[in-house]
């Protein structure tokens, strides 16, 4: 397996919502409404930025108060880095867009 994702898969590590322009829990709130959103782990060199396909079933926004910035989400989705099928799974405080997130490599 990529030492990457091996390192990523093992434990919780620091994330954060990766928004452009503005970092706000509302331009977070568009990018799940797409089905698509940006989630960087940070505890790397230079961080790891991934594009996420939301599994909105596999999520839960229900402590989500977007626009008040309070609460957080659970967000679940698939993507992969490096040739490996991975899923990615982030909690992110809607006050500060940063929170844990981890990967699981997908079975073939």
């Amino acid at each position: 397996m990529n030492e990457l994702v091996q390192r990523l898969s093992e434990g919780e590590h620091p994330v954060e919502a990766s928004l452009r322009p503005d970092k706000t829990a509302t331009a977070l709130k568009e990018c799940i409404d797409r089905g698509y959103v940006y989630i960087k782990f940070t505890d790397t060199k230079g961080g790891t930025d991934l594009g996420v396909s939301i599994d909105l079933e596999a999520s839960n926004l229900n402590e989500a108060d977007f626009f008040n910035q309070k609460g957080q989400v659970h967000i679940v989705g698939n993507l992969t880095l490096n040739y490996v099928k991975v899923r990615c799974i982030a909690d992110i405080d809607l006050k500060t867009l940063e929170g844990q997130g981890y990967l699981e490599p997908i079975g073939e």
